[in-house]
């Protein structure tokens, strides 16, 4: 396997494809509704929502850094973690909008590493490459728990 081909099967691995591991990112918010997605554990703990847009915004990093491209260039306000539901905006369509913008994030992340592997900065970009894979199924194991927590409560 070229170093292309594996860079990019460990990217959607982590985020898409079928895995050995278990459920990977997205398969982890497969069937997630707005409500499971903002129930939260306790206060000031993330939910399902915040922990996937979480994952879009670092996708964003890492892909910016290949770029070359100046911060603040997020599509949201804001970093990192960002709150959700936002004000007055709790709804299944707001959700929806949230996983799509982490699916166009894992897109055009793909795509840029994909642009960008055989330059000659391929080693300064590398590991961060391997960082959003690695942190994606990181967040997928979160979001599982997430889940599990979140059955029990309700299932008594």
């Amino acid at each position: 396997m070229e170093q292309t081909e594996l860079i990019l099967a460990l990217l959607d691995e982590a985020y898409e494809k079928k895995t050995w591991h278990g459920p990977n990112l997205k398969q982890s918010l497969k069937g997630v509704s707005a409500k499971q997605a903002a129930w939260r554990p306790s206060t000031h703990r993330h939910n399902i929502w915040e922990e996937a847009l979480h994952a879009a915004y670092w996708k964003y990093a890492v892909r910016r850094k290949i770029e070359g491209g100046k911060r603040g260039g997020f599509v949201l306000k804001g970093s990192n973690f960002l709150v959700r539901p936002e004000k007055g905006n709790f709804s299944e369509a707001a959700w929806k909008n949230d996983r799509e913008l982490l699916e166009r994030e894992h897109r055009a992340l793909r795509s840029a590493v994909a642009k960008a592997i055989e330059t000659p900065r391929t080693a300064a970009w590398l590991k961060p490459v391997y960082g959003a894979a690695f942190h994606d199924i990181y967040h997928a194991g979160q979001i599982r728990l997430l889940r599990r927590l979140r059955e029990e409560r309700f299932s008594r």
